[in-house]
């Protein structure tokens, strides 16, 4: 699979950059330059010039340029500095401070409407989080980056979505076919730019389908075109391991050792830890085919550390996979046995459920509304037939015989038309029911979307708040209630949760089993979410504080609870095709899930992203930085109440606004 596929749209915009700053560069001063924004522009060129052979010196320039930029207020240049730093970052294998500079660039780019810039800083988010694995957020970005890249006509950054788009499809047997007609589209466009590097990735990525398929003559094909555009570039490593599958594939382990060998050495002349970590990969693989266990081992060991070093998910597991087959084949069952333990672990991550169902897209057909529309027809019909045998009969028998059939025909007309009304009413009391059924099932929006349209769009939201809660000991409490009992105490809390968020204006999500998830701020925006949840959050442990102090006079058990909030970006939509269900994805509901279970009983317990929108208005106690699982140590606070009474909604607005952005 295409894992390198990251270093190719570096490579692609860094060319952008490189002729967009030269032109920058030998700009007349009346033409609006000064001498302050031709130094950016020249310590941006200078970043751009050795990111591949210096990136500690790339980013020096980078944010020397950065510094100017924003001292004389040259945004441009300020977008590119931050891009450059995020490009060194990224192929050093750092995608945390990869994402942050690229972000901040991106957010620049779209404030002065700089189209070129957005596609490109898009297609690039994408590709970090391709390496990552998180394979929905990077289709999201990149069928960004092709629509805004169309609406510009950007022939070059067009192709570069369909490339990347195609190698999101590749990562799944069933979609092969599908990743082929994005690469199809994009070679021809390439060939006609003259991009070389485009045309490069273009044919390696149809090469690696083509041996995918069996015909790895023509992989080979591909692939030696795919070397020659690449010569000189840090891309060549990625096509050389290509090839070495092929001699791999065709038992020649010579030379698929020399092809994998010059792509380990060309992968650490530029740094490269994605393609080292392929490189590795490859050398243990045609040892162990050999079956040299002992010499593949340590690469694998070697590969595996990168890995996990840089995030690199897919890569991970093929180590894990390559260590538990080669322990196994020289008897060391224990270590055999660890590993295979943590290639499972990967994989389950990695082809988990929910993201297959986000992957194959959403669908949603309202038969029923074509119901009535039905029915008045067949009635008709058949109404019709009827007087038409009245009528024959009616010109062949007497006036007697003929003012039966007239009396008869009558009350059959009589009879459907009350046949017709009453179906009438019963599918109007139908679609009345089934609105209502959406209506509490859906946000009010999106059901109107699903009715409309047969289908809802999913949507990317820059900033929502994410509130979870369950209670302490749910398990040792039902088990000592009777099911009855806990359904009732359940349904009174969550009867009242519901309630309370109603009036804050939050997005009920769904419950699961004892906990209970909503959200501030979808499917509407709404820039005042980080108030409203806080509110509905002390306004929830307020009802179960009370609820609590009625169980205790009256020696019940009590039911504790604990709240967690995060603020952050998501991705909403409706998944399911008979049961359907308005979810929320993406880190933010991970995290704020991790702030409910290291929270305690009877305490709001937010995140640092939430606590700078919402310090001004609450007594919050920081509780340090408290590890989170999967996410890491982060900044915990305790709301503990509101310090004035709420403000104006004007200004309460224009505040948080200034806080978001």
């Amino acid at each position: 699979m295409i894992k390198g596929l990251g270093n190719f749209l570096i490579y692609f915009l860094l060319t952008i950059i490189t002729a967009s700053a030269n032109v920058k560069t030998y700009q007349p001063a009346d033409q609006g330059f000064t001498d302050d924004t031709t130094r950016v522009n020249n310590l941006n060129l200078l970043s751009v010039n050795t990111y591949n052979t210096d990136p500690q010196r790339a980013k020096t320039y980078a944010r020397q340029a950065y510094t100017l930029a924003k001292k004389v207020n040259f945004k441009t240049g300020a977008a590119y500095a931050l891009k450059n730093m995020g490009s060194a970052y990224y192929l050093q294998g750092n995608y945390k401070q990869t994402l942050n500079h690229w972000q901040r660039s991106l957010q620049i780019f779209r404030s002065i409407n700089d189209k070129l810039g957005e596609a490109n800083l898009l297609s690039n988010l994408g590709a970090v989080y391709f390496n990552q694995g998180d394979d929905v957020k990077a289709l999201d970005l990149h069928l960004k980056s092709l629509k805004v890249s169309e609406q510009i006509g950007n022939k070059l950054r067009i192709a570069t979505s369909l490339i990347n788009i195609g190698a999101l499809y590749y990562r799944k047997p069933a979609t092969h076919n599908t990743a082929l007609k994005y690469y199809k589209r994009a070679l021809p466009l390439t060939e006609e730019i003259g991009d070389k590097n485009a045309y490069g990735t273009a044919a390696v990525n149809l090469g690696e389908i083509y041996l995918e398929n069996g015909r790895d003559t023509l992989a080979l094909f591909y692939f030696k075109k795919s070397l020659k555009a690449f010569e000189g570039t840090p891309n060549v490593p990625y096509t050389l391991n290509n090839m070495a599958k092929v001699f791999q594939k065709r038992k020649d382990y010579k030379s698929a050792f020399d092809y994998h060998n010059q792509a380990l050495k060309t992968a650490e002349t530029y740094n490269a830890q994605p393609d080292i970590t392929e490189s590795l990969l490859g050398l243990a693989n045609t040892f162990a085919k050999q079956g040299k266990n002992g010499q593949a081992i340590p690469l694998y060991i070697r590969a595996e550390a990168i890995s996990k070093e840089t995030n690199l998910q897919y890569e991970l597991k093929n180590a894990y996979e390559g260590l538990a087959s080669s322990y196994a084949k020289i008897f060391n069952y224990k270590e055999a046995y660890k590993y295979q333990n943590l290639l499972t672990s990967s994989k389950d991550s990695l082809y988990n459920v929910e993201t297959d169902k986000k992957l194959s897209g959403l669908q949603f057909d309202f038969e029923i509304q074509k119901k009535q529309s039905e029915i008045d027809i067949l009635i008709k019909n058949r109404a019709l037939q009827q007087l038409e045998l009245k009528r024959q009969q009616m010109t062949q028998n007497s006036l007697m015989v003929g003012l039966i059939l007239v009396f008869i025909i009558a009350f059959i007309l009589f009879r459907n038309y009350q046949i017709k009304s009453r179906t009438n009413k019963l599918l109007d009391k139908q679609k009345a029911e089934i609105q209502l059924l959406l209506s509490n099932m859906l946000p009010e929006v999106v059901a109107k979307e699903l009715q409309n349209d047969g289908f809802a769009t999913p949507r990317y939201y820059d900033s929502v708040s994410v509130l979870f809660s369950d209670f302490k000991n749910f398990t040792q409490m039902a088990d000592a209630l009777s099911p009855q009992e806990v359904v009732f105490e359940l349904n009174s809390c969550f009867m009242a949760f519901d309630d309370i968020i109603e009036k804050h204006g939050l997005e009920k999500i769904k419950t699961i089993g004892d906990a209970y998830m909503c959200a501030g701020g979808v499917p509407a925006i709404d820039e005042m979410h980080p108030m409203k949840i806080i509110r509905a959050s002390l306004e929830i442990r307020k009802f179960m504080r009370d609820r609590n102090d009625k169980k205790l006079s009256e020696g019940q058990t009590l039911w504790e609870l604990r709240i967690g909030i995060h603020t952050g970006p998501i991705v909403a939509g409706v998944v399911g095709r008979k049961k359907y269900a308005y979810d929320i994805w993406g880190s933010t509901v991970n995290t704020a899930s991790r702030m409910e279970s290291n929270g305690e009983p009877g305490k709001v317990n937010i995140s640092a992203a939430t606590y700078d929108l919402i310090k001004d208005r609450y007594q919050c106690t920081y509780r340090g930085k408290i590890f989170a699982k999967n996410v890491g140590d982060i900044d915990m606070y305790f709301v503990e109440y509101e310090l004035t009474e709420p403000a104006d909604p004007k200004e309460e607005l224009a505040e948080v606004k200034s806080l978001i952005s």
